[in-house]
């Protein structure tokens, strides 16, 4: 039987047209998985359109692109999807989703639970980014990972390892790092890319949320919130948010940190982040979220106050804090 990258190897040798989507509010390795597997099918002579229900977000907007990154699927066409990064189907938004229904799906993914939604599935939680997967693909396929291709791969790999420094960080995702550096890309130039982009605006939105910061069970649970109105005082928007959630995990003592984001049409986003044996993604699942053992996230449909007491009662137990 053939391995999971084989048959992904092999469907795209003898299929001519895919669509790539990734997650709605995408980070660095969904942006970077779609834009690299962009190149990837440029490469074999294949048509392709990229997709993301949120577009490309602006701090990302200096990654070389192999094509557009459409917002609506008008004009996005594809015999095959390939869904990159997503532990669940529904991430993609609406609009996808309704055409998922009636496409052949290629699923690609490292998260816990995901639900093998695709005709292929290639998922993999051993993998610290689909960024390294995509990586593998281009050798699979003989595609050399150099240029714009290995800017990509880059980004997916660092972002989602916190530079090197999150428990995901493997001997193997530091060879992919060392052999995209000897094949010529330069990580002082590519990080400072990553990292300089953020406005005055969100470093005030920062400040707001982290006056929000609580903490429970004698600080092993840091807590902060991003309200609506805290978006629209600073003129940010639910990007702005992303690694927030990191930086309270640097609270000495906290075991575990929880964003709850509020949501334009009410709820709350959750993203939580841990170490070690500490396992969020259990807690992230009684809520119908998922992700990975140390970063995972979901949605609760409640008011602040009740999202915010059931989420860490959850977490005091699965810590064994209670």
């Amino acid at each position: 039987m053939q391995s999971p990258i084989t048959q992904i190897a092999d469907l795209i040798r003898r299929t001519d047209s895919f669509l790539v989507a990734s997650h709605a509010n995408p980070d660095g390795d969904a942006i970077g998985s779609t834009v690299a597997l962009g190149y990837i099918l440029e490469h074999m002579g294949k048509e392709f359109s990229l997709y993301n229900r949120s577009g490309l977000p602006h701090q990302f907007d200096w990654l070389p692109l192999p094509g557009p990154i459409h917002d609506t699927l008008a004009g996005a066409e594809g015999n095959w999807i390939f869904v990159l990064d997503c532990g669940s189907p529904n991430r993609v938004g609406d609009e996808l989703s309704r055409v998922m229904a009636s496409r052949p799906i290629a699923n690609v993914d490292h998260h816990l639970g995901n639900p093998m939604f695709g005709q292929f599935n290639w998922v993999d939680d051993r993998y610290p980014a689909v960024c390294a997967m995509i990586a593998d693909l281009a050798y699979e396929l003989e595609v050399p990972m150099v240029g714009p291709l290995a800017e990509a791969i880059y980004l997916g790999i660092v972002t989602d390892t916190g530079f090197f420094t999150f428990d995901n960080t493997t001997p193997a995702v530091m060879e992919l790092a060392a052999r995209l550096i000897r094949q010529g890309l330069n990580p002082g130039a590519v990080n400072a890319k990553i990292r300089n982009q953020w406005s005055v605006n969100r470093f005030r939105l920062w400040g707001e949320s982290f006056a929000t910061t609580e903490l429970f069970y004698d600080g092993q649970v840091a807590v902060a919130i991003v309200t609506q109105g805290m978006m629209e005082r600073t003129g940010t928007s639910a990007a702005d948010c992303e690694e927030i959630v990191n930086f309270l995990r640097r609270l000495r003592g906290a075991r575990a940190a929880v964003i709850l984001r509020e949501e334009p049409d009410g709820g709350f986003k959750f993203s939580m982040r841990s170490s070690g044996a500490d396992n969020v993604q259990s807690v992230a699942a009684l809520f119908g979220g998922g992700g990975h053992r140390n970063a995972s996230g979901g949605t609760i449909s409640a008011d602040i106050l009740s999202a915010k007491v059931r989420l860490i009662e959850a977490l005091g137990e699965s810590l064994g804090l209670v």
